[in-house]
């Protein structure tokens, strides 16, 4: 059993991975324009912040490009 297996099962479809990787990036870009209005002390950790939730789109997309070749 793999774990695309489960998800499909489970209800899950590839268009939600392809939307929650579309929702990544739209939360990345947000939270690097919020990083530019906090003070200069706690700017470098909104941008580790907004640089973290960047590196989810691929992960999610890819997810759903695996569910997508299960179904």
């Amino acid at each position: 059993m793999t774990l695309s297996g489960a998800l499909g099962r489970a209800g899950v479809h590839s268009t939600h991975f392809y939307a929650t990787s579309m929702a990544s990036i739209g939360l990345c870009i947000g939270l690097w324009i919020r990083a530019k209005t906090v003070d200069q002390d706690e700017r470098g950790n909104a941008e580790r912040r907004a640089l973290f939730v960047g590196l989810w789109p691929p992960m999610f997309w890819l997810m759903g490009d695996s569910l997508k070749a299960a179904e």
